[in-house]
């Protein structure tokens, strides 16, 4: 959810060390290469969205029970199905399942078969270190007027990421959830933590990282699993996060010769690739110069944001509109919450490469 930082010098030698070190023996039971690659060339291409309801300022606030709302999930699913979309990234959040854990898994099949009758599949994150730094069940707060994110939460939270006494908890929360959905076909892939390292933590998540790969090897779903990269000099998050993703993803809010960089640096190892983060306009990472480039390499594009909502994330990250008036141009989204397109061009672009053989 924050900038990818641009590629220096050293940080590539770093990189390169460790794509070489991935050429010996797989670590644990990660996928062969050739097994990844076997999986992406049976998938369409995939294009897709981050999504959070229009309606909903975090994942505790999708997921809750007194919140969720499947009309809203199906409505807003119906748009990103008219332009092509066929996957979304999507965030659960543990103490969804500790408040409830029976209804929390019977709202994420209500929301998967909502996405099947739209013929999108489902990328599931687990754990996050980004914004807020401590989440509370029950009623969320309302949106901060025109602050990006204000009211999204990490899971476990700031200090609790690194609690190794609460580790047994979450173990028992991602194999549950892993062996109720582990073989089903409506989830793509399992995207066990997102951008572990940030809010200042780096290596302090490490213990996590290893642990959800750990757990998620037990359980060993039909899905491929992976840690997305999106901080160059995080060396000792990257390298294992590497030797350990079936498929790489990654994230990339940068301009096109930026992105085109990256692509060129993973595309070493052979490992099919997801990007699944970009897209921030006035950073110069649009659809116009970013989309066909991915689709030229055959790399799954989910952007940031669908329909613009409580997330507030049409606002950027570090330019905050006090009384929360439209910016001059849109950070993240598609959408305005009737469902016009934000701009035509770009809902005409991703139906143009979406449909493309």
């Amino acid at each position: 959810m924050r900038f990818i930082k641009k590629i220096i010098p050293i940080q590539l030698l770093f990189l390169f060390a460790a794509l070489i070190a991935l050429g010996q023996a797989p670590v644990g039971k990660q996928w062969s290469v050739e097994k990844a690659k076997e999986w992406f060339a049976a998938q369409p291409w995939m294009v897709g969205a981050n999504y959070l309801p229009s309606n909903a300022i975090n994942q505790l606030e999708m997921w809750q029970a007194a919140t969720f709302d499947s009309l809203t999930n199906d409505k807003e699913l119906g748009w990103a199905k008219n332009i092509g979309m066929n996957t979304l990234r999507v965030y659960l959040h543990s103490l969804a399942w500790e408040q409830d854990k029976e209804g929390f898994k019977r709202r994420i099949n209500t929301f998967l078969n909502i996405a099947n009758r739209h013929n999108i599949r489902i990328i599931f994150v687990f754990f996050d270190d980004c914004w807020n730094k401590v989440a509370v069940a029950g009623k969320q707060p309302e949106p901060k007027p025109g602050i990006h994110n204000s009211g999204w939460v990490q899971d476990p939270g700031q200090d609790l990421s690194s609690d190794t006494t609460i580790f047994p908890k979450l173990e028992i929360y991602v194999k549950d959830i892993l062996n109720t959905f582990g073989r089903d076909k409506r989830i793509i892939l399992w995207d066990l933590y997102n951008e572990p390292g940030n809010s200042g933590k780096r290596d302090s998540s490490l213990p996590l990282v290893k642990k959800v790969f750990e757990w998620a090897r037990t359980v060993n779903p039909d899905q491929p699993l992976s840690i997305g990269l999106w901080a160059w000099d995080f060396e000792k998050l990257n390298e294992f996060q590497l030797r350990n993703s079936d498929v790489f993803t990654y994230h990339n809010y940068e301009d096109a010769p930026w992105h085109q960089r990256t692509i060129e640096l993973f595309k070493t190892n052979g490992r099919p690739m997801i990007c699944t983060e970009y897209m921030a306009r006035t950073r110069n990472s649009r659809f116009a110069n970013i989309l066909p480039l991915l689709r030229q390499h055959n790399i799954g594009a989910i952007n940031w944001g669908l329909v613009a909502g409580k997330s507030n994330t049409k606002y950027a990250w570090d330019t905050p509109i006090a009384d929360g008036g439209e910016p001059v141009e849109w950070f993240h989204d598609i959408f305005n919450p009737d469902g016009t397109s934000y701009r035509k061009d770009e809902t005409d672009l991703i139906k143009k490469l979406a449909s493309q053989k």
